[in-house]
């Protein structure tokens, strides 16, 4: 039996070999889960041209927006399994949505081989002017004081705009009435800004400009470090919530079955790609932190968020529309 199980092994690899050793010679598709401009937009177009550069072959980015990326998860989870068809994973897609959603198209936890994390971003929880907090302790307080009260707006249910709220009202014992909006922050930040919600846990890119002329005031940082861009704004971790971590994280996966070799040779090509001082330029402009790592380091990442959220959706009862 052990012979058997030897040849059958041996075989595969042998299979598996010339394949990886051609690969690439044809054309490399990144899909990402939402529209041209979205974040993932802005990760895929410059990791596209740099990777077609490094081997030689075209790579085109498929925005496959719709189902809050499940569209564009299905496509690669249900792709060939040889390094041709490449997502730009997020929160939702790869760990949220099947925490939300009582059927998915695909298996979220078996889909996709993890080949490296692409980039971070913070997050940063900010008030209405006239709201009279000044840190984020004044705001825990207040909450308490007002349960049921304030109200956050957030992208739309599951979004990391909403689980942000949703971890600080477990980790504080507060009561804040979540309001989703859909299609992005733009909605949700004219409502903040014209006071008719109290606060958001904002992306940190549609928020900077506001924060800086007063149309918005900042409390903290969601990540366990300071964002250079708002040096002076302290985490929320440092505020009141110890452990408070939320960030927005952006990977690249392939369909699961993909030959080691070849989640190899793309990870050792987007890890140099991702080192780029123009690569990182281009993603800090978009509020975020190119980062990489090996496919073992973002596969257990992913494991920690799924466990991570799993205990904050169960808590708050979080279901989908």
């Amino acid at each position: 039996m052990f012979k058997n199980i030897y040849l059958h092994i041996s075989l595969g690899a042998l299979v598996c070999a010339p394949c990886a050793a051609a690969y690439p010679d044809k054309p490399i598709r990144i899909v990402t889960p939402f529209p041209a401009g979205s974040v993932t937009d802005i990760i895929a177009r410059p990791m596209a041209a740099k990777l077609s550069e490094a081997v030689g072959t075209g790579v085109v980015v498929d925005n496959r927006g719709g189902a809050g990326g499940n569209l564009a998860g299905d496509a690669v989870a249900k792709a060939a399994p040889d390094g041709y068809t490449l997502l730009i994973g997020s929160t939702g897609p790869v760990v949220v949505n099947a925490l939300l959603h009582a059927k998915m198209p695909y298996d979220s936890q078996r889909a996709f081989a993890p080949i490296t994390m692409a980039a971070v971003a913070a997050m940063i929880l900010v008030v209405h002017p006239s709201m009279p907090v000044t840190s984020v302790k004044d705001l825990i307080a207040l909450a308490k004081a007002r349960p049921g009260q304030l109200t956050y707006g957030s992208s739309g249910i599951g979004a990391t705009t909403h689980l942000g709220g949703a971890l600080f009202t477990s980790m504080t014992g507060t009561q804040l009435i979540h309001v989703p909006y859909k299609g992005g922050s733009t909605q949700y930040t004219i409502d903040l800004i014209t006071g008719r919600i109290q606060l958001a846990f904002s992306s940190i890119a549609p928020a900077v400009a506001h924060v800086k002329a007063g149309r918005l005031k900042a409390l903290g940082v969601s990540s366990d470090k300071r964002d250079p861009q708002f040096p002076e704004v302290p985490t929320i971790a440092e505020s009141g919530v110890p452990g408070y971590d939320m960030r927005s994280w952006y990977g690249v996966l392939a369909t699961a079955g993909t030959p080691q070799p070849v989640i190899e040779r793309l990870n050792s090509e987007l890890v140099r790609i991702l080192a780029l001082p123009d690569v990182r330029s281009i993603y800090l402009a978009g509020g975020l932190h190119a980062t990489s790592g090996t496919p073992a380091d973002f596969a257990a990442y992913i494991r920690s968020e799924r466990e991570k959220w799993g205990k904050v959706v169960k808590a708050a009862g979080i279901k989908a529309d």
